[in-house]
């Protein structure tokens, strides 16, 4: 697999810039491949990005990549990547990782990710999907720690987690890469030798990661991640149940991994017209 992720300048994959990314190749019995960057962005962090990684603006000024340049070698990677038929794993890759590049790719290369690939991506591996399809209605660990964020994935299967290295993009990719392993551990064990919790779980979905090839689970996640987000826009549109976060006219996007870039907003010019 080749593990991604990237730390960024916001949360909004439309409007963020790339400020870290790590490109991890891991394979059973083979030394991990380890690649990262560090890009000046070009624009001001917002503060809650940087608590998050901890790079401010003026260091990622000083010693960072042009933005232009750190981004064109992401993409000449995850091309190699791609055409080798190695699949691309990531905690919320296809809900947040890929529309980032991809919008990082149209911004300072003039092309889309697919584009520069020269092909689509149909060997996605996103370990947010796979966990909320297997493992759903899982509860917030605390009122900072949601139910299916990388940590709370992590500890679930057993992964020891050092919050002194999270949130750094090397770390969180190479934790996507171990939670993905594990997933797929526990679907290709015999039932009723699987954990006590997975056995409790109603209903259990670990079987729908087993016997697939890669493109065909991608296909899955597909679907699972169309349906959770009619599931979410639903609830968000039902006032009984989402309480203070009602929104009557609510719309979440169900495409995954690559979302269409939004439209533009109409000029004033073009309005009156």
């Amino acid at each position: 697999m080749a593990a991604l992720d990237f730390e960024s300048s916001d949360k909004d994959p439309e409007t963020a810039r790339i400020v870290t990314c790590a490109l991890i190749l891991v394979s059973g019995g083979i030394a991990t491949d380890t690649r990262t960057w560090l890009i000046n962005p070009g624009v001001p962090m917002e503060p809650d990005a940087i608590a998050v990684h901890g790079i401010t603006n003026e260091y990622a000024a000083a010693h960072g990549q042009p933005a232009e340049q750190g981004v064109g070698e992401i993409a000449k990677a995850l091309t190699e990547v791609v055409a080798a038929g190695v699949p691309l794993v990531g905690h919320n890759i296809g809900g947040y990782d890929l529309n980032l590049i991809d919008r990082e790719c149209q911004r300072h290369l003039g092309d889309s990710l697919e584009g520069i690939c020269r092909q689509p991506l149909t060997q996605v591996i996103d370990t947010m999907v796979l966990d909320r399809h297997v493992a759903p209605s899982r509860k917030r660990v605390s009122e900072k720690q949601g139910p299916y964020q990388m940590r709370t994935t992590a500890e679930t299967y057993g992964l020891k987690w050092d919050e002194k290295q999270a949130h750094g993009a090397e770390y969180d990719a190479l934790m996507s890469a171990r939670a993905a392993y594990k997933m797929g551990a526990i679907a290709h064990t015999p039932y009723r030798q699987r954990p006590e919790w997975v056995l409790a779980l109603r209903p259990n979905r670990f079987n729908d990661l087993r016997d697939v090839t890669v493109e065909e689970l991608h296909e899955r996640q597909v679907e699972w991640y169309r349906n959770h987000a009619a599931n979410y826009q639903a609830w968000l549109r039902n006032p009984a149940k989402a309480g203070e976060k009602h929104d009557a006219n609510a719309v979440i996007d169900g495409t995954w991994p690559l979302r269409p870039v939004p439209a533009a907003e109409p000029t004033p010019n073009e309005v009156a017209r």
